[in-house]
């Protein structure tokens, strides 16, 4: 376990490096960089750059340099911990979203919570009592929790709490602790306002995960072990959940990998939309400004992500399934 561990983490390192490279091309393929949007944007309100001052802009941020040169001092920056500056904001890059990152994780964590919370044992129901009243009804809700957009359920929980409740339902935060230090009671104000995100970006998440559940514990409950055991007398529900349960938990776990990052990069509008001080905007705003740094930084941390999420995924299938070893070879 532990040789598989240290082979993993060193190709998690290879993989957000390549990923890293490729990010940083992105970036670059539109026409200009942040300097020729800082100008348009200041065009815009009657203000004029001179060719002079934007070249020391471009001197002071490396934007004068070619492409590998800035990516090689960039990447020189993050192994000093240094990400770089936030051109935008004149700050550097973890100042700018350090406290959002947190925050991010948060929601990310209470939807994937949700998710789990609610799919797994509906999807476990509707295996058990195939095609009964309340399997069609989940599967009629499931189909419509997957062709919903997030950003509309967002808009309509938005509209429901301003026309019924004639309240602010956005946010991660009352009005009174959006600027306060933190404490117990700021603490408190913010679980109360996860579950409003939480749910609008589970719902997706949660429709597909109760369809994967559903269809893997269809076809599990088929194989000849469990014939078996219903042969020799033992219930039809510690049959199910003892043994193929298990089984089909493994594809739902697999899916950690691609549910973290889509929760938090999948989040950008539905976060514009209820006000959430997460990255996501800051990722939507900093690729329109062009913002090398802090978009390549914030694409990096997903990527992290997903390198992360395979782990644990990894780690839980074997938990999961004892079939399942990691061997040092």
């Amino acid at each position: 376990m532990a040789g598989y561990l240290v082979r993993r983490v060193l190709l998690a390192g290879v993989t957000i490096l390549f990923i890293s490279i490729l990010s940083f091309i992105i970036i670059h393929l539109p026409p200009g960089d942040y300097v020729d949007a800082y100008i348009a944007q200041l065009a815009a309100s009657g203000a004029i750059v001179s060719a002079e001052e934007a070249a020391n802009l471009r001197a002071q941020y490396g934007l004068d340099q070619p492409m590998y040169v800035q990516y090689l001092r960039w990447i020189g920056l993050i192994a000093q911990g240094n990400f770089g500056m936030a051109m935008e904001y004149n700050r550097p890059v973890m100042e700018v979203i350090g406290d959002r990152l947190p925050l991010t994780l948060a929601v990310s964590f209470s939807a994937l919570v949700f998710t789990w919370l609610l799919a797994l044992p509906i999807g476990i129901y509707s295996a058990i009592r195939q095609y009964s009243i309340f399997d069609y009804l989940f599967t009629f809700l499931g189909f419509i929790g997957l062709a919903v957009p997030n950003f509309l359920l967002a808009l309509a929980v938005l509209y429901v709490g301003f026309k019924y409740f004639d309240a602010n339902v956005g946010g991660l935060f009352s009005p009174a602790y959006l600027d306060a230090p933190w404490s117990w009671a700021k603490f408190q104000d913010l679980l109360g306002h996860l579950p409003i995100p939480a749910v609008v970006l589970g719902v997706a998440a949660t429709a597909q995960q109760i369809r994967i559940m559903r269809a893997n514990l269809l076809d599990e409950k088929r194989k000849p072990y469990v014939v078996a055991a219903r042969a020799r007398g033992v219930p039809e529900v510690p049959v199910i959940i003892k043994y193929p349960v298990r089984v089909a938990l493994n594809p739902f776990a697999s899916q950690i990998p691609f549910i973290l990052p889509q929760l938090v990069g999948g989040s950008i509008i539905v976060s514009i939309v209820l006000s959430l001080p997460t990255v996501g905007p800051l990722l939507y705003q900093s690729l329109i400004a062009l913002d090398m740094f802090l978009a390549g930084t914030i694409i990096l941390l997903i990527s992290g992500l997903t390198v992360v999420g395979s782990l644990v995924s990894d780690l839980l299938l074997v938990w999961i399934d004892p079939r399942i070893r990691l061997e040092d070879r």
